[in-house]
């Protein structure tokens, strides 16, 4: 029998390959995830085939679904590998609809070097289907709009009339560019975390899981490393399921959720 209860809340060491296996069709609400890409770190050796994955993500995802895949580029011999693209060109080609292409700005101090310093990576936010479920972060608006705007309205005998109306609205949507600071004691607090060669913000985490997914929903990282997504998720009343092919990341990831402090943004 596919998806034993104990996977909720857990953090299972394995090859994710094996293990997604035992998730049943359409159980995942988010998958918000970072897969080691290029070797520009050493994951306990470990490697990953993102065609052999993506296809079981679309399997386990619900309808209306999120996929978040937080990815780069290596850069060698004055190339960029364009491995990011390829893999996003492959979601589509499994089913996923490409919803958006943001970017994950780090603050970081500039280094000098014969191009412009790399500060970005790319967030892909893969869709199955119609999507379901958007919570979008609003932020002030700098500069309220003051117009008077015409608000057209039927009367009893099916004639239009117009009537001015002030724009009320003090904020709106976040845009698709999110800037962290990254660093000691500012990707979190958490300190055993950084044990783990390359972990993204609490913050990130936070701000995708609040979006994409509502409380009681299944959360899921394949690759979850230090446990970010499984540590925010927990804080914020989502279910979640990681995996892991290092059993000490595991540890750390076991740690993380088990010790938290409450992150709430």
């Amino acid at each position: 029998m596919k998806y034993p209860d104990d996977f909720i809340n857990k953090i299972i060491c394995g090859n994710h390959l094996n293990v997604i296996q035992y998730i049943s069709d359409n159980t995942i609400h988010l998958t918000l995830t970072s897969p080691p890409y290029d070797d520009l770190r050493n994951y306990e050796g470990y490697t990953f085939d993102h065609k052999k994955l993506i296809p079981e993500l679309f399997r386990v995802t619900i309808p209306g679904g999120v996929v978040v895949w937080v990815v780069g580029d290596q850069t060698k011999e004055g190339s960029e590998s364009g491995t990011s693209f390829r893999q996003a060109l492959y979601f589509v080609e499994c089913g996923f609809k490409l919803h958006d292409t943001m970017i994950y700005q780090k603050e970081i101090p500039p280094l000098n070097d014969r191009r412009y310093q790399q500060q970005f990576e790319y967030m892909f936010i893969f869709v199955k289907g119609k999507l379901k479920t958007f919570n979008p972060i609003k932020i002030p608006k700098i500069y309220m709009d003051r117009r008077e705007r015409k608000l057209w309205q039927r009367d009893k005998n099916g004639k239009f009339h117009g009537a001015k109306k002030k724009s009320q609205l003090k904020d709106k949507i976040k845009g698709n560019i999110w800037k962290y600071a990254v660093g000691g004691g500012l990707t979190t607090k958490d300190k055993i975390a950084y044990d783990h060669p390359a972990i993204f913000p609490d913050k990130l985490a936070f701000d995708h899981i609040r979006s994409w997914s509502n409380e009681g929903d299944i959360v899921f990282d394949p690759m979850c490393g230090s446990g970010t997504t499984c540590r925010v998720a927990q804080d914020n009343r989502r279910r979640y399921i990681g995996i892991d092919c290092s059993e000490k990341y595991c540890k750390i990831s076991r740690e993380r959720c088990n010790n938290n402090i409450l992150f709430r943004g």
